[in-house]
């Protein structure tokens, strides 16, 4: 495992006071963390998100993606849950990083789709990869979750590695008219189940 836990705090936020949990990645130096909502060791399936890094939907609230809608409405339901866990990892634009994502925009704007971009900046379509996930969960002691998604390929990669998905919460939110052709490729080039 090249998964370090570094450090943990209080994080209060509008939805619930969490506790923010710092992990190192020593094979690439990115830094990761958990959001925890209460006993999430308890051998109980949890509610989980696994979202990537999207700084324009997360932070700068671009209509582009679904992202930033999709972020807050997981932390609402866990908030609302009282107990649950959303694990954010560093992979800007589907692992591309923040510079080509914006390359891609760029191409995007000339008439290029999200997958179509992505691979005419000589990337595959999606880079992430999910075995982070495995690491942090292992850390906090879940083996059983309620994942928060569409993407069949965070289910299939969570069970690869022992994580038991006993149910896949679909997860629309964020739909806008800025982003439907983006919302479409997803689901027709990448299998998201919207």
């Amino acid at each position: 495992m090249t998964l370090k836990f570094v450090e943990s705090a209080r994080l209060p936020t509008q939805w619930a006071e969490f506790t923010i949990c710092g992990f190192e990645d020593e094979r690439t130096g990115k830094e990761h963390i958990a959001l925890v909502l209460g006993d999430v060791a308890d051998g109980e399936p949890v509610d989980m998100r696994v979202h990537s890094e999207c700084l324009t939907g997360d932070a700068m609230f671009s209509m582009r993606c679904d992202c930033g809608p999709q972020l807050q409405a997981a932390l609402q339901n866990i908030g609302e849950a009282g107990r649950g866990i959303l694990l954010y990892l560093r992979q800007e634009g589907r692992g591309i990083g923040l510079i080509n994502k914006i390359k891609a925009y760029h191409l995007q704007d000339d008439g290029a789709d999200t997958v179509e971009a992505n691979e005419r900046l000589g990337f595959d379509a999606d880079l992430r990869e999910y075995d982070i996930a495995y690491d942090m969960l292992n850390y906090l002691q879940v083996k059983k979750i309620r994942l928060m998604t569409n993407n069949p390929r965070k289910v299939q990669a969570l069970e690869k590695q022992g994580i038991e998905v006993v149910e896949r919460l679909p997860w629309k939110h964020g739909e806008n008219s800025h982003n439907a052709h983006y919302l479409s490729t997803k689901a027709g080039k990448l299998g998201h189940l919207l």
